[in-house]
């Protein structure tokens, strides 16, 4: 049986990073006394895949990751189950059965959401909010995005799908350092071959008007991450589960 899991990462655990993570739910699931499935060979592994990996230093609120049972459970047990084992930090929101033709978590995605916000606005001119959006109405963003061969030029306006400004609640606790200030809402490309992080929109952005983001002055959260709808209009994709 193939199951989804979506969680939460927030508070110390949003400086763990995404092997250790992997880790991390590879004895939870043994804690929880859960039963796995795991390859065959001479090396077993239990099977298990993640979604899109959360950068170092992010909080999210739409993490997955996939396995597969031996033994059939009811979704609202195997929630509760795992939730009982997890740390501050960590909170499992949901648990969600599949059909055997689903797609693993990883090759399902496509994009995914994020609200940023700035620790301070002190380094930013007074009209950053009308400069930002003049950047994103920009025909084109040609920048130079590093990959695993070198650089490439690519225009970072096709991989931006929403691009927003935003109140920050000032009781969002996993922006609380931002709370109060106004944040971006960005929907990014996702996908294994055009993932774009967050970070990288903003620092074209500030590199763009001239100004350097000082260190830790950027906070990232992770809203949702999306797989693309038979139709493939953005209004009609979903979240993962």
């Amino acid at each position: 049986m193939k199951v989804r899991i979506k969680f939460s990462k927030y508070g110390p655990m949003k400086f763990i990073g995404h092997l250790d993570v992997m880790r991390y739910f590879q004895k939870a699931i043994r804690r929880a006394g859960i039963d796995i499935a795991y390859s065959e060979g001479f090396s077993p592994h239990q099977i298990m895949s993640f979604a899109a990996p959360l950068s170092v230093g992010y909080t999210s609120e739409g993490e997955y990751f996939d396995i597969e049972l031996r033994t059939p459970m009811e979704e609202e047990e195997l929630q509760k189950r795992l939730q009982g084992v997890m740390v501050e930090g960590i909170d499992i929101l949901k648990v969600q059965n599949l059909p055997e033709s689903e797609g693993n978590a990883m090759a399902s995605v496509q994009a995914a959401s994020y609200l940023a916000g700035f620790r301070s606005l002190s380094f930013l001119p007074d009209d950053w909010e009308d400069r930002l959006l003049a950047f994103y109405k920009s025909p084109t963003i040609p920048v130079n995005k590093k990959t695993k061969r070198g650089e490439k030029e690519i225009d970072l306006k096709e991989s931006i799908y929403r691009f927003e400004i935003r109140e920050i609640p000032e009781k969002c606790a996993l922006l609380e350092a931002a709370a109060g200030h106004k944040g971006i809402y960005m929907l990014l490309n996702a996908s294994s071959g055009g993932n774009i992080k967050p970070s990288f929109v903003m620092e074209t952005f500030l590199a763009a008007i001239g100004v350097t983001l000082p260190e830790y002055g950027l906070v990232i959260h992770r809203v949702e991450t999306y797989k693309a709808s038979e139709t493939g209009e953005i209004e009609d994709w979903k979240a993962l589960i």
